[in-house]
């Protein structure tokens, strides 16, 4: 991890479970006496949630439906932007997605953003929790093409796309993924959004399947360069997640914890602290479900402490 400016992201889909490392993380820079600036990553949403709603609205009734995991709704650019700030030069500029939990701190309507702002100062390093702390894609505007270039055949129509590479993840120093079984972060998304938005089972069904695509292209290939990944797997019948009448529990699970560079990471030390792991793969153990917060402190802790440690 860099020593100047490090930036820890945790990333993953909507309802996989990003928010139990950020409350694990949380703990350990408390009790490192670490200070950390938050950002989240719905902050770098395009609209606001009525707008997001009319443009999805619209994209959808002229038969090209966006999702939440592409650059249709989210500015790639912009994530990218404050990376790469912060990592030069400890800050950077963000704003907060408003919900029930801050609008009467902000004054403002849940599902609105409060003003840009940059970050302290005098911050040990960047924690970002969401759906993009490991992009690298291929994101595109539109643009207008002159009738030059249409004469010399360039393009034969008035707008094209013209492609942008954006890469977030290259100035990450710590990228954690969270990737539960697919029909398992299914499940937890239908459940989810029936439980806290009240939203009819067929709507939360067909806003997966309208997903696919995007969490294809813009979620997965975060994985394979995520430093360490926590796959959540169930051990009882997830075969068809749109009848599941329950989530999975922490004890009808188990955790797959793995690797990318094996060499830097003490897996005795792990086994040793972590009760019920051991390695199933040189770069691949394996904890019970109960174990993932505990396991975020041992395997992670030292790291943190070793970069900013106090």
């Amino acid at each position: 991890m860099s020593k100047k400016h490090p930036i820890v992201a945790v990333t993953g889909a909507s309802g996989a479970g990003t928010t139990v490392v950020e409350k694990a993380f949380r703990e350990i820079f408390h009790r490192q006496g670490i200070k950390a600036a938050f950002v989240h990553g719905d902050a770098f949403q395009k609209y606001n949630y009525e707008d997001m709603c009319r443009h999805m609205a619209q994209a959808e009734a002229n038969g090209h439906p966006v999702s939440c995991y592409g650059p249709d709704l989210n500015d790639f650019a912009r994530l990218e932007t404050l990376f790469r700030e912060y990592s030069a030069t400890g800050t950077g500029t963000c704003r907060q997605y408003v919900t029930a939990d801050n609008a009467a701190a902000f004054q403002l309507p849940v599902g609105s953003f409060s003003s840009w702002q940059p970050l302290p100062s005098d911050t040990d390093l960047l924690f970002y929790e969401g759906l993009h702390g490991g992009v690298v894609a291929q994101t595109w505007t539109r643009r207008k093409v002159t009738d030059e270039s249409i004469l010399r055949g360039e393009y034969d129509r008035r707008r094209v796309r013209v492609n942008k590479g954006v890469n977030a993840a290259q100035y990450v120093d710590l990228l954690i993924a969270v990737a539960p079984a697919i029909n398992l972060e299914w499940i937890q998304k239908i459940h989810n959004d029936h439980r806290c938005r009240r939203q009819p089972h067929d709507v939360v069904v067909n806003t997966i399947m309208e997903r696919l695509r995007d969490y294809i292209h813009f979620i997965v290939p975060q994985f394979s360069i995520s430093d360490i990944i926590f796959q959540r797997m169930p051990v009882v019948d997830t075969s068809d997640p749109f009848v599941a009448r329950d989530v999975p529990t922490e004890s009808e699970s188990v955790i797959v914890v793995s690797f990318r560079e094996p060499k830097k990471y003490n897996f005795p030390y792990f086994l040793k602290r972590i009760n019920g792991s051991y390695m199933t793969r040189p770069a691949t153990m394996l904890i019970p479900g109960g174990e993932m917060r505990h396991a975020l402190d041992v395997i992670c802790a030292p790291m943190i402490e070793a970069c900013c440690g106090k």
